[in-house]
């Protein structure tokens, strides 16, 4: 597998592209539960294969690059990409995951994205493991789909390359406390701590869909409620988290903030941090964050690269 660092990409993966389309890849047709018992007991669906299923259902998309970099750090021995696929391609014709790949005008995806489907389900509730999946989920749109693919990216490059790293939640819930609103912080959230000191990151993905600067400025109230209001445990937080948003690039991270700025929804308890795709493709974090600042010569606001030793390796 290529490393996160040798990766040539210009654009991200994850970014949206005009007239994309999610398409079909998994298999048509009827498959029996007593088939699959049957694959179980002859050794074909493994352990191993109910630990892929349990990271898909946790994350409900996710790409076979980021599934064998989780099994990877679980201490899951998996040999190779090309092995993982294998048993990705035993669970999709068992119809216990499906299989999309996105398609637009420039052509078809790089990579798939695989996602439950009802025999898995099935299986993770005869071990008595939460799902909650349901038949719709996979209905969600695109942009809905690599925001949380992103999020994915994001978590991972913590888990991997810092330190400090302690724990992640990949669906975080939060709370608006004035408007009574429970939402999900798109990217998921991560811990970090090093010693007796800890914080918590939590990521918000934006992506350039059609009415992004809306979705934008709808989802900011709710993190400013959230924000304002805050004392400690609320949503599950012991101290007040860091959000940080997660662009497309750096261009997208100047049009996000100054959304934000119009808007009037800076967050006054923290200083709002951005990040993009691309940067957690970097061998340390430590430089991955961005900021802004008012210029005392201009009085405008400039975007600078914020240096956070905790993240360094």
């Amino acid at each position: 597998m290529v490393n996160d660092n040798e990766i040539k990409a210009t654009v991200s993966p994850f970014a949206i592209r005009e007239g994309e389309i999610k398409t079909f890849d998994g298999k048509d047709g009827y498959v029996s539960m007593n088939q699959i018992v049957h694959k179980i007991n002859i050794g074909h669906i493994s352990d191993i294969h109910f630990e892929i299923l349990d990271l898909v259902n946790e994350f409900e998309f996710i790409t076979s690059r980021q599934l064998f970099q989780l099994l990877e750090w679980k201490g899951i021995e998996v040999k190779s990409q090309d092995k993982l696929n294998n048993k990705l391609d035993q669970l999709v014709r068992s119809k216990i995951l499906t299989r999309y790949f996105f398609n637009s005008e420039d052509g078809k995806g790089i990579y798939r994205i695989y996602c439950m489907e009802k025999m898995g389900k099935y299986l993770l509730a005869s071990r008595e493991k939460e799902c909650k999946w349901q038949p719709s989920d996979n209905a969600k749109p695109v942009a809905m789909i690599k925001k949380r693919l992103a999020g994915n990216q994001t978590i991972i490059a913590y888990l991997r390359k810092v330190k400090a790293f302690d724990s992640y939640v990949a669906k975080p819930s939060l709370t608006a406390k004035v408007t009574g609103k429970n939402f999900k912080a798109t990217g998921g959230s991560i811990k970090l701590a090093k010693g007796a000191k800890a914080i918590e990151f939590v990521f918000e993905v934006i992506r350039r869909e059609d009415d992004w600067k809306k979705k934008l400025v709808d989802k900011m109230k709710l993190y400013k409620d959230f924000y304002d209001n805050f004392v400690p445990g609320d949503s599950g937080y012991h101290s007040i988290p860091q959000l940080i948003i997660i662009c497309e690039d750096d261009k997208h991270i100047a049009e996000t903030f100054k959304e934000i700025v119009m808007h009037k929804l800076e967050i006054e308890r923290i200083k709002l941090y951005f990040t993009t795709d691309l940067r957690q493709n970097e061998e340390s974090l430590d430089r991955t964050l961005v900021g802004f600042r008012i210029d005392e010569n201009t009085g405008k606001y400039k975007m600078e690269n914020v240096q956070v030793k905790l993240l360094g390796m």
